[in-house]
């Protein structure tokens, strides 16, 4: 994990009193995701759990949807023995930051589907589709997303799945006493996935909030865990479309975040019956879509 952070030397500014000291930084470098060997995206992100990251990806492009339609992931020069990790190994090669004779910069990853799973038609739509400032908005983005995904949410009044208001108040504070690298540079977005008693599952850190998001729904596909239909996924920031498309392509039937969600977020969740909670911060919280899996002592005031 030795390329998550980066040390720059900085000009420090205190009460008028000037030094020089060096300071820790979140290292950010471009991935180039390939899909059978062709190019898919390219995501700016923080180096470490790549392949889960790239797996995370192609869930919430509906392409994989298990760990059996995972053939193997590799780094094109090769990081580990032989280059590839199987779903479910471990990344050995990435964690060290190092490859063949050194020379490897972990920057571009190759997707290879089992035998039998269709490899999509890459095109220019698809790629720009899951991107926060693509151009496809409205209608058509919400029923491709209500379409394409592989575990239609559960809208019923009586799902299985409820929450108590307590336990989601309960996981900001959880996220960051779990966010080891933020506390040494203040410059990371997490993601992270509870249970619906807040127990913490799994979390991942990243300069950007999509790529956490890929990189804990990644974990989950390589682990055989998808659909996560028990579970909470907990977001820094804000919740953005992307977001609330990740969490339903997963199964995820409950995304909350520290800030706002964007107006696209609240009709998705609204249309694929997502719950999302926005502003979560102490015991205060707003609920934007899918109540009805909140335990609420009582009915909510429309005043």
């Amino acid at each position: 994990m030795g390329r998550v952070t980066e040390r720059r030397r900085v000009i420090r500014i205190r009460d008028g009193a000037v030094s020089t000291r060096p300071d820790t930084l979140v290292a950010e470098e471009p991935m180039e995701i390939r899909l059978g060997g062709k190019p898919l995206a390219i995501t700016m992100r923080t180096p470490g759990d790549d392949f889960a990251l790239a797996a995370g990806f192609l869930v919430s492009e509906g392409v994989l949807a298990s760990a059996a339609e995972l053939a193997n992931i590799v780094y094109c020069a090769g990081a580990t023995s032989g280059g590839a990790a199987r779903p479910g190994e471990a990344e050995e090669g990435e964690e060290r930051g190092e490859g063949a004779g050194g020379s490897n910069t972990f920057n571009v990853v190759d997707v290879r589907l089992a035998d039998g799973v269709p490899v999509p038609d890459i095109t220019l739509e698809r790629n720009v589709y899951t991107t926060s400032s693509c151009g496809l908005c409205g209608k058509a983005s919400l029923d491709a997303v209500r379409t394409s995904t592989h575990w239609p949410l559960d809208t019923s009044p009586d799902t299985p799945v409820r929450i108590e208001p307590a336990v989601l108040s309960s996981l900001p504070d959880q996220l960051r006493d779990a966010q080891r690298v933020f506390e040494r540079t203040g410059g990371l977005h997490a993601a992270a996935l509870f249970t619906t008693d807040g127990e913490l599952l799994d979390i991942r850190e990243d300069v950007g909030r999509h790529n956490a998001v890929d990189k804990v729904v990644g974990r989950a596909l390589q682990q055989g865990r998808l659909p996560l239909s028990s579970c909470v996924l907990m977001v820094s920031g804000r919740a953005s479309f992307e977001l609330v498309q990740k969490a339903v392509m997963a199964g995820i039937p409950v995304l909350a975040a520290v800030s706002a969600p964007s107006s696209l977020a609240v009709d998705l969740a609204v249309e694929t019956g997502l719950t999302l909670v926005g502003f979560l911060r102490g015991t205060a919280m707003n609920v934007y879509a899918g109540e009805h899996r909140l335990a609420l002592d009582a009915a909510a005031s429309t005043g």
